[in-house]
């Protein structure tokens, strides 16, 4: 479940990055270069700082095929998402909900504090937006007021809290990664941000 989970979770990101740059109407390459940051920049930090390389997608090339198939499939499709913004949500969502369980366990493998694995999981999940949308030429959401790292700090609480209960890991995993999906979409549907300390 982990793998698979993982393996989800980069095809989600390089979509939601590919359709960033189709938005942003830059050339196939540039596409594909923010499909590739996307989906890999967050797991490419999050392993340098834990002595982790080479990191992850160079020893295993099934995320390059992975960003390469969500590149195909938005260039292929990109005539039926009408609702292009909409289609960035979701896949933005989930692989927000995914990576975080993915930086999540890193932490675990190597024995660091719960604390640690939290940052690790939110950097897993937020850092390679970041570079997206540093790279279009947009403030990060994490640094806007929509909750985004919120939730995957969040998530890290209740993964923690549940594992004390020692459920299954496949179950862990599904349970933590729904809830961040469902939270994200419920706090952009509800309009549910952190509070802005300058006047609107």
């Amino acid at each position: 479940m982990f793998q698979f989970l993982d393996i989800i979770g980069t095809l989600a990101f390089a979509i939601s990055g590919a359709l960033t740059g189709w938005h942003k109407k830059l050339d196939p390459f540039g596409v594909f270069i923010i499909a590739f940051v996307t989906a890999l920049g967050g797991g490419t930090l999050r392993d340098i700082l834990i002595g982790r390389t080479p990191v992850g997608w160079m020893l295993d090339l099934t995320y390059v095929y992975m960003i390469i198939l969500g590149f195909i499939a938005t260039i292929i499709l990109k005539t039926r998402l009408e609702k292009l913004r909409i289609s960035l949500f979701l896949f933005d969502t989930i692989g927000l909900g995914i990576f975080t369980i993915i930086g999540l366990e890193k932490g675990i493998e190597i024995g660091l504090h719960p604390i640690i694995c939290i940052a690790l999981g939110t950097m897993t999940a937020s850092f390679g937006g970041v570079i997206r949308d540093i790279l279009c030429n947009e403030i990060p959401v994490i640094f806007r007021k929509e909750i985004y790292a919120t939730i995957s700090i969040s998530g890290g609480v209740l993964f923690f809290s549940l594992n004390e209960f020692q459920l299954n890991k496949d179950i862990l995993y599904l349970v933590t990664s729904s809830f961040m999906i469902v939270f994200r979409l419920l706090a952009v549907k509800n309009k549910w941000y952190l509070p802005s300390p300058y006047k609107e």
